[in-house]
């Protein structure tokens, strides 16, 4: 039987009816993405781990709720600040005949989600003009098939532990159902994604050498693996919240949608160690285009499985790419890459 392999384009964007658009200030050090569904929407599904979420429409995206497909979702930094982001692009879809049939005026849904990086850098007296409405509407005009990781959209004023974090993206092939299914994270993590060796905790589910191909660490930790911090150190200047979106073109119901958020969640804590803090806003959202196969439960099990396969070897390939803004922690490929 032949292995689950990457998409083509090793990205969100190989589910097909997806693209991605990227935004990010220089100045602020801060940024947004937007992932865009089309005018065929996606069934969406949420689940929220982490102890501190910043998130909007989620509620509606609960089992038994009326509105259970979206029109495109929102990852940004600017912690609370960065909903705003949602605003310009729902403002922008209705503009361009897109959103929830109400009988009246289409109704654009955004769900969106927001991570921590006030403190990670950058000019934030912005008084009142936040930069996050323009960052949305810029995000939302580039959307398209090809787009930039590491430090690009939400992921760029990201921190991953002690290093710089970033926007990861990765995919893969499901021989047996044949849907795709892939995933994009912004990867500002309290907890770390590798060891003191550099070697990435996802390396396990690595294709290829897409983040290096250093291979898993051969050092078993003896004990809980927790960041080490100094004794007067405070959790929100770690910045913190691992935001994501894992997509399949399988044609799933929103209940199915949900148990394939359930299970690709269990990603980050593939990747991320430790994950789910009282300082992090972990949030991941599911979305399921229909524009491939269908699947019985043993496929659903299938993608579910795969999609956190992906989710932990997206968050790999943010951290991997990212490059420093000449801050006070390193990027992975400065700290250990001339080593491994």
């Amino acid at each position: 039987m032949s292995e689950v392999r990457p998409g083509p384009g090793n990205a969100l964007t190989d589910v097909a009816g997806l693209t991605v658009g990227n935004a990010h200030d220089v100045t602020c050090q801060t940024g947004t993405t937007v992932i865009l569904c089309g005018e065929n929407r996606a069934v969406a599904a949420v689940d929220v781990r982490g102890g501190g979420p910043g998130t909007r429409e989620t509620d509606a995206l609960a089992p038994g709720r009326l509105v259970q497909s979206v029109d495109a979702v929102v990852l940004s930094g600017g912690s609370a600040f960065g909903l705003d982001a949602a605003g310009s692009v729902q403002l922008w879809l209705a503009a361009h005949g897109l959103g929830y049939k109400t009988g009246g005026p289409l109704v654009p849904i955004v769900p969106a989600a927001i991570l921590f990086d006030l403190v990670n850098g950058g000019d934030k007296d912005w008084g009142m003009d936040a930069p996050y409405r323009a960052l949305g509407l810029q995000a939302i005009e580039a959307a398209g098939v090809e787009f930039a990781q590491g430090k690009a959209g939400a992921g760029y004023g990201a921190r991953a532990g002690g290093l710089e974090g970033g926007l990861g993206s990765a995919s893969a092939v499901d021989p047996v159902t044949g849907a795709t299914v892939g995933a994009l994270v912004a990867v500002n993590c309290f907890g770390d994604v590798c060891g003191d060796d550099g070697r990435f905790y996802a390396a396990p589910f690595e294709l290829g050498e897409e983040f290096g191909g250093c291979g898993p660490s051969q050092k078993v930790p003896s004990g809980p693996v927790f960041p080490k911090l100094g004794a007067d150190a405070k959790p929100y200047a770690r910045s913190n919240t691992t935001i994501a979106v894992v997509a399949t073109d399988a044609a799933l119901s929103h209940e199915d949608t949900q148990r394939f958020v359930t299970m690709a969640q269990a990603g980050l804590a593939r990747a991320v160690r430790p994950v789910y803090t009282p300082f992090d806003g972990d949030t991941v959202f599911a979305l399921a285009t229909a524009q491939g196969p269908s699947v019985d439960a043993i496929g659903l099990a299938r993608l579910g499985a795969i999609g956190a396969d992906v989710l932990a070897r997206a968050i790999a390939r943010g951290v991997y790419e990212a490059r420093s803004l000449g801050n006070s922690w390193p990027a992975w490929r400065d700290k250990f890459n001339k080593g491994l």
